[in-house]
């Protein structure tokens, strides 16, 4: 059995990350992200509600209630416009479907690293249980 030294493991998962980058899942990400910045009106939309966060964040800060409300209603209505625009909805389309890429990749690493453990302990992967787990349980009379 081959053992690996921490640096050596950190260099295949940058290789991984990097072979990620240059998926097609990625690109589209970065076309879409690119449309978002290039559209005028996401951009000021995007500009009016960080100003009314800054501003709800001082209200709440002073206890300011009825001004604080006016504020998260505007808010509201902003992020119901923005949301709105056909290129923000394909932005977070891409955003999830790269969130899932990498949630299945992080899945596969655990799931994997898990197997190999109880494999090399001589254990049983359909119950999961490792080889110490197992001597221990029959030696319990269990």
């Amino acid at each position: 059995m081959a053992e690996y030294t921490r640096k050596e493991i950190l260099d295949e998962a940058k290789k991984l990350a990097n072979m990620l980058a240059n998926t097609e899942e990625i690109d589209r990400f970065k076309q879409v992200e690119a449309k978002i910045n290039e559209n005028k009106k996401v951009q000021s939309l995007i500009k009016k509600i960080k100003a009314l966060q800054k501003q709800a964040v001082n209200f709440q800060a002073y206890e300011k209630t009825e001004a604080l409300k006016r504020v998260e209603t505007e808010l509201d209505r902003l992020q119901a416009e923005i949301d709105a625009i056909p290129v923000v909805q394909e932005f977070k389309e891409t955003q999830l479907v790269v969130n899932d890429v990498l949630q299945l990749v992080t899945g596969t690493i655990a799931r994997e690293v898990t197997n190999e453990v109880i494999e090399s302990t001589g254990g049983d992967i359909l119950a999961g249980e490792t080889g110490s787990k197992k001597q221990n349980s029959s030696a319990c009379g269990q």
